[in-house]
């Protein structure tokens, strides 16, 4: 059983920083199964490769019990060959550092998003490789996958359930990892150990920040705990998670952003700015990406121009609100048929959000973590792709003009960043350039001097 992870970043043999093992060398460490070995088949200025080979002992699995020899599968089986959960220990015992985030060297690089590939040779993939981008996909990743026949030499048998897998992505190693660590026991849906409450809280503890919004949420979950009694509790807390972080957001909101922004009625100065742009780009199928409470929504229904109104949050709470908004259980047939709420993230690839003549993503973007932009990117610009997509964000030069936001500060707690004029639209640039599209930029709300406007507007135009 072997796990290759590769990258091409500059230099390249930072990878050995982040995994806390040393190209030089190979290292091999025990583990209760069987032993472990790090190796680095490549390791140059322009590619880096560390493999992680793990030796299962599947004798000494049968005997660790004196006296107990178990029926002849307990020592013919696929288990030391594939990625399984045993891959999923190895993974923590021997790269805990950066499946933590940590690099006591490197540190500034745990939070950057790396080129990265990560290859295995034999994956137990049950229900077939069709889940396979299922699971990965929405994370952001290039699945490219190869049913593996069961005898090379012997054709008329057929293929196998294993599957070479290549999973290729830019992010952050520990994302990898972790989406590693949760769903190769989901792809095999056995575990080599009892599943009890502690697994609980490695799924919520590894699985955070990207598995309340996965659309497969309740699959991998149903696996990861093998359908025991504890999926329930688990995706139970899921749910309470997003919601609660949801509520402290709005909560925020209420008591800070929206009291900064109502003095310059800055949300209405967006809404006009956004239906403008759209009416330019002759839109009539629009979805609006982290719609909330539905402010825009509401004002998209006025207009009998866009004839398909979506909108999208990773928050239930949120998505009920708009639906109080917008009246939907009273609002007659004919509107209620132009709009719908889905619940969804625009951390994954998700095909309800494909061929939309245009996308709103109206400040959201900083909202999300400065290593999970590139997923965004990929989600939005790649794979949904609408024709236009509109991105507003704050101007964080014009803060000054906030008397009650002390120096320094964002005006909302929950975001994670707030950029200047020049850095959104270098970001802009640089993705309009990655995935086709040309880019223009307006300002909304009331400009001043040198600072700009409040609101800064990308408007993206596929080419």
């Amino acid at each position: 059983m072997i796990l290759e992870l590769s990258t091409t970043h500059r230099p390249a043999t930072d990878l050995g920083y982040l995994l806390h093992k040393n190209p030089a060398r190979a290292h091999s460490f025990p583990l209760p199964f069987g032993t472990a070995h790090v190796f680095y088949p490549v390791a140059t200025a322009e590619k880096c490769t560390a493999a992680l080979l793990l030796e299962i002992d599947p004798i000494g699995l049968v005997r660790r019990a004196p006296g107990v020899i178990g029926p002849e599968h307990e020592y013919v089986n696929d288990r030391p060959y594939v990625a399984s959960s045993f891959l999923s220990v190895a993974i923590a015992r021997v790269y805990g550092s950066a499946l933590g985030g940590r690099s006591a060297d490197r540190p500034e690089l745990t939070e950057r998003p790396l080129p990265l590939v990560a290859r295995l040779g034999a994956v137990p993939c049950c229900g077939g490789e069709a889940l396979l981008p299922r699971l990965f996909e929405p994370l952001g990743y290039q699945v490219i996958a190869e049913r593996q026949p069961l005898d090379p030499a012997l054709p008329h048998l057929g293929p196998s359930v294993y599957v070479a897998v290549e999973l290729s992505a830019t992010c952050r190693l520990q994302d990898l990892l972790n989406h590693l660590y949760v769903l190769l026991p989901v792809l095999d849906t056995e575990k080599h150990y009892w599943v009890d409450e502690t697994e609980v809280d490695k799924l919520l503890r590894h699985g955070e920040g990207w598995l309340p919004g996965h659309p497969e949420r309740e699959l991998i979950t149903r696996r990861y705990l093998r359908f025991s009694p504890l999926v329930r509790r688990a995706l139970a807390q899921l749910v309470d998670e997003d919601e609660a972080a949801f509520a402290e957001r709005e909560e925020t909101r209420g008591n800070d952003e929206r009291a900064l922004e109502d003095r310059v009625r800055l949300r209405d100065h967006r809404v006009g700015a956004v239906l403008a742009v759209l009416r330019e780009s002759r839109a009539h199928r629009v979805i609006d990406l982290g719609c909330g409470e539905g402010l825009l929504l509401q004002a998209l229904l006025k207009d009998a121009a866009f004839q398909e109104i979506v909108g999208v949050d990773v928050s239930h709470r949120a998505l009920e609100m708009a639906a109080r908004r917008l009246h939907l259980d009273t609002m007659p047939p004919a509107q209620r048929s132009r709009i719908s709420l889905i619940h969804g993230s625009l951390m994954y690839r998700d095909r309800r959000l494909e061929g939309f003549d245009a996308a709103c993503v109206i400040e959201v973007i900083e909202h999300l973590d400065a290593g999970r932009l590139a997923a965004f990117e990929r989600a939005v610009f790649e794979f949904a792709r609408p024709r236009t997509v509109v991105v507003t964000t704050p101007n964080v030069e014009y803060n000054v003009r906030f008397e009650t936001l002390p120096p320094g500060a964002f005006r909302h707690a929950d975001h994670r960043f707030e950029w200047t004029r020049e850095q959104f639209q270098t970001w802009s640039q640089e993705a309009a350039t990655r995935f086709g599209y040309r880019v223009r930029f307006l300002t909304v709300g009331p400009e001043d001097g040198d600072i700009g406007a409040p609101t800064q507007m990308g408007i993206f135009v596929r080419e």
